[in-house]
């Protein structure tokens, strides 16, 4: 029996790929016959550099940049060919901001990164910017800084949205040089813009740290910014992703792709699901909460869309069997309902043994 091990990530302790390696051993522990295709799935979050390079190979050019807090951070750049590879979660996500005021927290270690892929000489430089993950809420201010943004006053792109209340003049001609030629691509599906009472400010500021009273003015500040720099993308969906990182590469000459979609076509995940004959997706929250389930939900139709049944290990379940049904989905299993009585381990312990058990179910050859 071949199974395809396709799950995104299970919090923010255990990626898509290291995720997919605990459900494919505990699998083997019960079923060890079974061919096991081990296939993260990533929307271009966190984690979206490890899946691709699972998947692609390539070169990890090894570097150092600002995390959202200021802090030096050491990460890498994918590069495959002539395309390279980065991912705005891995140096902006809230654990690395730490105690910064999410006020000053910052997106410039995402333009760092950005202008070195590009100084890199290659043709093609794709973001992976997820649903959640990205701590800064600049408006990508400190993005369009580390690529060559002049402001006026100095450095007022590079205190988060404190200082851009104040802000009286960008110059861009150097983002476009240092661009040039470079094709630049957004990877992302959250599609809410920067500005106003649906962007990204009100829409997430909250889940950013940003206090209730102090939205109205950094949604005010983002306003005053995106006057001065370029006001349509600001509306555009996808322009307020990572806080407004997505405004930024969009202002620098990104095209948007879908980011989940992207990853799996990159990765040619329906061809291995039709060699396939069972697909175990997952990750870590299948509910009705916003942005939960995608992985799981798109896998299923990937799944669907070639005739294979998928079935679903989650951390936390609140849909019924209906709705999952209903979606492709043959059955989901809450990980803490198979294990949690005899084994408190840690996270990627406690993933593996309930696949085991799942494997009693579904594998032909147990």
């Amino acid at each position: 029996m071949r199974v395809l091990i396709a799950p995104g990530p299970f919090g923010p302790g255990l990626a898509a790929v290291q995720a997919a390696a605990a459900i494919a051993s505990g699998w083997a522990r019960r079923a060890p016959a079974d061919d096991l295709v081990v296939a993260p799935v990533s929307d271009g979050g966190e984690g979206c550099v490890d899946v691709l390079h699972h998947w692609l190979g390539g070169r990890l050019l090894a570097t150092t940049v600002q995390n959202a807090g200021g802090e030096p951070t050491p990460t890498c750049i994918l590069v495959v060919g002539d395309c390279a590879y980065v991912e705005a979660a891995h140096v902006a996500g809230a654990e690395l901001a730490g105690g910064t005021d999410p006020e000053r927290a910052s997106s410039f270690g995402v333009g760092q990164l950005v202008a070195e892929a590009v100084r890199a000489g290659v043709s093609r430089v794709v973001v992976g910017v997820g649903t959640s993950g990205v701590a800064c809420n600049d408006g990508g201010a400190g993005l369009l800084a580390a690529l060559g943004a002049v402001s006026r006053p100095a450095n007022a792109l590079l205190a988060g949205s404190t200082a851009l209340g104040s802000l009286e003049a960008v110059d861009m001609a150097a983002v476009r040089d240092l661009v040039g030629t470079t094709s630049l691509a957004l990877a992302t599906d959250d599609d809410v813009a920067l500005l106003g009472l649906l962007g990204t400010t009100n829409a997430a500021g909250r889940a950013r740290g940003l206090r209730a009273e102090a939205i109205p003015l950094v949604d005010g500040r983002l306003e005053r910014f995106a006057d001065l720099v370029a006001r349509r993308p600001a509306l555009a969906p996808g322009a307020g992703a990572g806080g407004g990182v997505g405004y930024a590469l969009l202002v620098a000459g990104a095209t948007r792709l879908p980011g989940l979609r992207t990853v799996m076509e990159t990765i040619s995940l329906a061809r291995s699901a039709a060699r396939s004959d069972l697909v175990l997706t997952g990750e870590d929250a299948f509910d009705l909460s916003v942005g939960s389930g995608e992985v799981v939900t798109a896998v299923a139709a990937v799944a669907g869309s070639v005739v294979r049944p998928c079935i679903a290990l989650t951390n936390r379940l609140a849909v019924g069997a209906r709705q999952t049904r209903a979606l492709g989905i043959e059955s989901v299993y809450s990980v803490a309902e198979l294990v949690a009585a005899d084994l408190p381990g840690l996270p990627a312990d406690r993933l593996a043994a309930a696949a085991e058990r799942v494997a009693r179910t579904w594998s032909w050859s147990r």
